[in-house]
C-alpha cells in the first residue's frame, strides 16, 4: 500500500511538471505575439507563408487600401529586430516610405543606406536589393507597389548572416546626414517623421548635421539640460511648432512632467503670462495624451503672508549686497517694483519646489538671452548663475546648444555680456 501511494504521489508531481512546462511554453507563445507598435499605422499579422519563406525572421502585414480601381496598393511592413527579406527585384519598381524604428535598404552592389522615419526610397524596376531592420530595432516601411498590372517579383537567395552584419556594423549616411547627426536626432525626437524634410531636404541638412552633430558634440551639458534650456529658449521666443518638438524630446530623455511645468511658470515672471498661456494648454494637452494626471502636485514652498520674506532672502543668498543697493537707489514712486521683483519674481517662482536654484537661475538664463534686448538683465543673472555654480564655461556651452534656435545676433550679444561680466584670463 505505501509502494502504491509513492508511485500515485510520483505521478502527480510529474504530471504537474508537464502543467507547468505546458503552460510555459503557452505563455512564451503569446508573449512573443505581443510587438510594439512603432508607427502611425497598424502592424497587422504575421507573413502568410506564401512571403515569410522568402524572409529570416519574423516580418508583419497590413494592408491598408482596399480600392482596386485606385491601381495603387499600400502596405505596411512591420519587421522584428535583425529580420530582413531576401534578395528581390520587382519589374515596375516600388516606393518604400519609413515609417517607425531603424532599418537598412541596399542595392546590389551598392552601400547600404540606413533608413529612419521619414526617408523615402525609390527602387528602379528590375534592381536586385533588400530591406529590413536594423540589429537593435524594430523598423516599419510602407510599401507602394508601382505599376502593379504588370509589376511582378523575382525572388533569389537570402542575405546571408555575414552580409547582413557587414553591412550594419559599417558606418553608414542617409540624405547628407552625418551618422552622429542621425543617432543623435533619433535620440531626441524617436520615430518622429519630418514634415519639412520632404519638402527642404537641403535645409535640414545642414541645419540636423549642424545642430545635432557639431553643437551636441560641442560643450559637457548632458541631454536632459540640453533639453531643458531649449525649451525655455521656445517659450521665450514664443514658437510653437518647436516647443512642441522639444516636449516629445523631454518626454522620452528624462525630463519630469514636474520639470516641464516648473519651466512654464518661472518663464511667467519673465516673458509674461501673455505669452507663456498658449504653451500651458499645450503642455496640458501633450501630459494627459501620455497619462500624467493633472493638476500635479503643488510645488509651492511659500504662502502670501511668507512670500515677500522667502523672495528677498532668495534674492540676498544669489546676488548679495547688490539687491539692498537696488533697493535704496530706486526712486521713491518705483520701490513698489522692487518689492514685486522679491515677493512675486523670488518668492512665487523662485521658490518653488520642481527645480533647484542652480538649474532655476539656467533658465532665467536661457529665457533672457533668447528674448534679445534684456542685456542688463543678462548680466545680472550671470553673476547670480556664478554665485550658484555656474561657471562660464557652462553658460558658454548653454550660449552654443542656443545658438541654432536663437541666431547669432543674440548668441554674440550673449556672449558679449559674459566677456563683460567674466573677462578671459590672459
Amino acid at each position: 500500500m505505501a509502494e502504491q501511494q509513492i508511485v500515485i504521489k510520483i505521478k502527480i508531481m510529474m504530471l504537474s511538471v508537464f502543467m507547468l512546462m505546458a503552460f510555459i511554453k503557452i505563455n512564451a507563445q503569446n508573449m512573443k505575439k505581443i510587438i510594439p507598435n512603432i508607427s502611425a499605422y497598424p502592424t497587422g499579422e504575421p507573413l502568410p507563408e506564401k512571403f515569410a519563406k522568402y524572409f529570416t525572421g519574423q516580418a508583419y502585414l497590413a494592408t491598408l487600401t482596399s480600392n482596386s480601381d485606385l491601381n495603387c496598393p499600400v502596405m505596411n511592413v512591420t519587421f522584428e529586430p535583425s529580420c530582413r527579406n531576401n534578395w528581390h527585384s520587382h519589374t515596375g519598381g516600388q516606393l518604400l516610405v519609413a515609417v517607425g524604428g531603424k532599418g537598412y535598404y541596399q542595392e546590389k552592389g551598392k552601400k547600404a543606406r540606413l533608413l529612419l522615419p521619414g526617408d523615402v526610397v525609390e527602387i528602379p524596376c528590375n534592381v536586385k536589393h533588400w530591406h529590413g531592420a536594423a540589429p537593435d530595432s524594430w523598423f516599419s516601411h510602407l510599401a507602394i507597389e508601382t505599376n502593379p498590372k504588370t509589376n511582378k517579383n523575382t525572388w533569389f537567395g537570402a542575405v546571408t548572416n555575414e552580409e547582413y552584419k557587414k553591412v550594419t556594423s559599417e558606418p553608414v549616411i542617409t540624405s547628407g546626414l552625418s551618422e552622429e547627426a542621425v543617432k543623435n536626432h533619433e535620440k531626441w525626437f524617436p520615430g518622429y517623421v519630418s514634415k519639412v524634410k520632404a519638402t527642404d531636404p537641403e535645409l535640414i541638412e545642414v541645419f540636423d548635421n549642424f545642430t545635432f552633430d557639431e553643437v551636441l558634440n560641442h560643450g559637457k551639458l548632458d541631454t536632459k539640460t540640453r533639453i531643458m534650456v531649449t525649451l525655455a529658449s521656445c517659450i521665450a521666443q514664443h514658437t510653437v511648432s518647436e516647443y512642441k518638438m522639444m516636449l516629445n524630446a523631454a518626454i522620452s530623455n528624462g525630463v519630469s512632467p514636474v520639470e516641464i511645468k516648473e519651466i512654464l511658470y518661472q518663464a511667467v515672471a519673465y516673458v509674461g503670462i501673455a505669452r507663456v498661456v498658449d504653451y500651458i494648454g499645450i503642455t496640458n494637452e501633450f501630459l494627459l495624451a501620455h497619462g500624467v494626471k493633472l493638476p500635479l502636485e503643488p510645488q509651492s514652498t511659500t504662502t502670501p503672508k511668507t512670500r515677500y520674506e522667502h523672495g528677498l532672502a532668495l534674492q540676498k543668498d544669489i546676488f548679495g549686497q547688490m539687491i539692498e543697493d537696488m533697493e535704496k537707489a530706486a526712486p521713491a514712486n518705483q520701490k513698489h517694483i522692487q518689492r514685486y521683483l522679491s515677493a512675486n519674481c523670488f518668492g512665487d517662482y523662485q521658490t518653488r519646489n520642481g527645480l533647484d536654484k542652480r538649474m532655476r537661475e539656467l533658465m532665467t538664463f536661457s529665457i533672457l538671452i533668447s528674448l534679445g534686448g534684456c542685456e542688463p538683465q543678462v548680466k545680472g543673472h550671470i553673476r547670480g548663475n556664478v554665485a550658484v555654480g555656474n561657471d562660464k564655461e557652462y553658460l558658454l556651452d548653454v550660449v552654443t546648444q542656443l545658438l541654432p534656435y536663437i541666431g547669432y545676433p543674440r548668441t554674440l550679444n550673449a556672449i558679449n555680456c559674459l566677456n563683460e561680466v567674466l573677462p578671459e584670463k590672459e
